[in-house]
């Protein structure tokens, strides 16, 4: 519910683009920067340490992407999966996209990539029987966490 009131507050306004142009990272979630593209946690996690890779660029699709942006986001999403490893000790990992709103794209008109870590075990009968997800740790201890290893990326 807190994910729909948010939206329906903020409409016209994209999420990414406010993001990409503030100063306070760490309130924003956004774990590193590069040239074409930056890193962000997302709010409303799948799994811990669900974060995703966004061009700055607001534009819908894969074809409006530079070569340099897709080449960059690729790249951080297979930095961002080693830093899972090292840091959270994850097993695998979910990693795309929800292009179009009948894709399941919560915000359709800034292309995001979603890598979430995962762990054997981690769907359990909570989602199930609960209707409800467990999350072992608080947003901003995992951004601390894994802050530390996004700053070598630079």
């Amino acid at each position: 519910m807190e994910y729909i009131r948010n939206k329906e507050d903020k409409e016209g306004e994209c999420v990414f683009c406010l993001k990409s142009k503030q100063k306070n990272d760490r309130d924003n979630l956004v774990l590193y920067r590069g040239p074409t593209s930056f890193i962000l946690m997302n709010l409303y996690p799948y799994n811990n340490g669900h974060i995703m890779v966004c061009p700055y660029n607001h534009i819908e699709t894969t074809k409006s992407l530079s070569n340099e942006s897709m080449k960059e986001i690729m790249m951080l999403a297979d930095k961002s999966m080693d830093i899972f490893r090292e840091t959270m000790d994850a097993q695998g990992f979910n990693f795309g996209a929800n292009i179009g709103i009948s894709g399941g794209a919560g915000i359709a008109d800034h292309i995001h990539f979603h890598v979430v870590p995962r762990w054997v075990g981690d769907t359990n009968f909570m989602p199930v029987l609960g209707h409800t997800k467990v999350m072992v740790d608080e947003l901003t201890n995992t951004y601390d966490k894994l802050k530390i290893e996004f700053n070598k990326l630079k």
